[in-house]
């Protein structure tokens, strides 16, 4: 099986999806342990660390995505 590709992969996307779901910085970033300092550090472009694209997969991507990429990473 290939590697899905992850739903986040920059801070700037994962600012985008934080608008869309009416979320501030601390609710949104809070849910994968990142606090709201460093999540806005994401968000004006410091590169995001691949296990927090792989967070932020799990926590905030469509069921069917979420679901690929855990059994990708259970294999």
């Amino acid at each position: 099986m290939n590697k899905p590709k992850c739903f986040i992969e920059s801070g700037k996307e994962a600012k985008l999806l934080r608008s869309r779901l009416g979320m501030n910085q601390s609710e949104f970033w809070s849910r994968i342990s990142v606090t709201q300092s460093g999540g806005s550090r994401y968000e004006s472009g410091r590169s995001l660390p691949k296990p927090v694209q792989l967070v932020l997969h799990l926590a905030y991507a469509p069921e069917k995505q979420a679901m690929a990429m855990l059994k990708f990473l259970r294999q």
